[in-house]
């Protein structure tokens, strides 16, 4: 009796193996993406992310991107034209937190230091977005920081130069929250060098600053591949872009 018990142990044990190797199997496509399935997901910007929320701009390619790999999610858009630190961060709860996401973006520099004497400075930016940050992360919403675009399609220009301290803070921002981060100047910097044809500083932009189709898609990429899409993921997302 007990060697036909012990058999019977053996075999229930190796279907349940068998199973769980099959389960494994299964995983659907978004098993290394962080968002999860009807997750509601806010982006907190500027005049780039509110125009990114109008068709095929880059906060409609972020939630088409995620469906076409298996992830159906919705946007909260909280893109204001014109809006620095201080003000995201004073329309936090109102424009993000009452909304209850799981996730947000945050899109935020690039008013900052192009508006200049009428900017917020870097000191004031780093309390603002560390605050932006802090409230997000208390109220139980996941943060992926984007590294702000550039200002005008030349690197080596004054506010460009400028700009690059307050990325450099938003990077060592994401490693000491533990936030995902999306390189989106880095990833701009890259295209932009990579081509021959500049389109004469339009090569992303319409006016040196606000995505043309092109660059909608660039900070889409950059932000499905933060959140973990493969490079197979990302390039079916592409082809229906």
């Amino acid at each position: 009796m007990r060697t036909i018990n012990q058999s019977i142990s053996r075999k229930i044990s190796r279907l349940a193996l068998t199973t769980s190797a099959l389960v494994g199997l299964s995983i659907p496509l978004q098993a290394g993406i962080g968002v999860k399935e009807g997750a509601k997901i806010a982006f907190l910007g500027d005049s780039i992310t509110q125009a990114g929320a109008r068709p095929n701009g880059y906060v409609r390619l972020v939630i088409r991107g995620l469906e076409s790999a298996g992830v159906k999610t919705s946007a909260i858009p909280a893109g204001i034209s014109g809006h620095k630190s201080n003000q995201m961060l004073a329309r936090l709860g109102r424009d993000v937190l009452n909304k209850k996401p799981d996730w947000m973006t945050l899109s935020c520099g690039v008013n900052d230091v192009w508006h200049g004497k009428g900017g917020v400075s870097l000191d004031d930016y780093k309390v603002n977005i560390t605050k932006i940050v802090d409230q997000c992360q208390s109220a139980g919403v996941k943060v992926m920081i984007l590294t702000s675009t550039m200002i005008g399609e030349d690197q080596g220009n004054a506010n460009n130069k400028k700009l690059g301290t307050y990325n450099d803070f938003l990077k060592e921002l994401a490693r000491e929250k533990k936030c995902l981060l999306a390189d989106l100047n880095a990833d701009m910097q890259a295209a932009i060098a990579a081509s021959e044809d500049k389109k004469g500083g339009k090569l992303l932009t319409s006016d040196g600053v606000h995505m043309n189709p092109d660059g909608n898609k660039m900070m889409a990429t950059g932000v499905l591949k933060s959140f973990g899409l493969s490079a197979e993921q990302l390039k079916k997302a592409r082809a229906d872009w």
